[in-house]
């Protein structure tokens, strides 16, 4: 499989889309397009082979499942996961050989995905930095009471600072870098120390994703049952990960009717109390 420069385009394109919230938006770009999951199927399309791309897309998502950008602060930056990552791990699968759901196939798909994500958070700190200097012309058209042209500032002069560091090098990555993963195919054979490195090491990657996910969700020891009951239907009777979201959803629906009752239970509950208190300071109720 190779990157041709018309696809590399289209693959730069994406990222740009993803990644410029004056053209796809926070929603639409960053949250849809922008993760690995969907970008992996839109990979498939340009690329010719949606069944690879959607495996991938799939087996990378899981590093990043619970990845957030608190303050800015950015680990990885999945949109180049997306469109240069998972790009390059089709290539590097196809060329070898795999069976794109093998977990050989996966563990690479990760180990690649999270290369490129730690190089796409220097771009993202490039595109932001870049940003500043068109923030200093908004405050200058303030200043100069030239309101009408902040329109440029918000949703045209930031195609400049990702053309730069988002279409250029997404561009130039996919389609030498394709290339380059090619021609390592013969350098690093599939027994070889540097290979099996790069599948065991892809292999504990979505343990990274998973722990992240626990450490925002879980406040006490109980909340753990809910996981362990949905691992324990996967491991024992099987199910996909469908069957597992739709037994899920029973779970939420009672965990909501519970909370429901138990707040209007507390209300009435509370105003009881106050109208005991009124009628009689010393009688003590216990609230249920």
């Amino acid at each position: 499989m190779t990157i041709s420069w018309f696809q590399a385009c289209l693959l730069g394109l994406f990222a740009c889309l993803c990644s410029n919230s004056c053209m796809a938006g926070q929603a639409v770009g960053n949250y849809t397009i922008g993760r690995p999951l969907v970008g992996g199927l839109i990979c498939g399309l340009i690329l010719g082979n949606v069944p690879l791309g959607i495996a991938c897309g799939a087996a990378t998502q899981l590093v990043y499942i619970a990845l957030v950008t608190p303050g800015g602060t950015v680990a990885a930056d999945v949109r180049a996961i997306s469109y240069i990552g998972i790009p390059l791990a089709m290539v590097a699968i196809s060329s070898r050989g795999l069976n794109p759901f093998s977990s050989d196939a996966a563990n690479l798909a990760k180990s690649l995905g999270t290369l490129v994500g730690t190089v796409g958070s220097v771009l993202f700190y490039a595109v932001a930095f870049m940003n500043l200097i068109w923030q200093a012309f908004g405050w200058k058209d303030i200043e100069n009471n030239k309101l009408n042209r902040l329109y440029g500032v918000n949703f045209g002069w930031p195609w400049v600072s990702h053309l730069c560091f988002s279409f250029i090098p997404t561009v130039i990555m996919t389609h030498f870098g394709a290339q380059a993963v090619t021609a390592l195919r013969n350098a690093l054979p599939m027994d070889g120390i540097p290979m099996k490195t790069l599948f065991t090491v892809g292999a504990m990657l979505p343990c990274v994703g998973i722990a992240i996910l626990l450490r925002q969700i879980v406040n006490t020891n109980v909340d753990f049952i809910p996981f362990l009951v949905g691992f324990t239907l996967a491991a024992s009777l099987h199910l996909n990960l469908v069957s597992i979201t739709i037994i899920s959803l029973l779970f939420a629906m009672i965990f909501y009717e519970i909370e429901m009752f138990s707040a209007k239970n507390s209300g009435n509950g509370g105003a009881a109390t106050a109208t005991a208190s009124d009628d009689d300071d010393d009688e003590e109720e216990e609230d249920i």
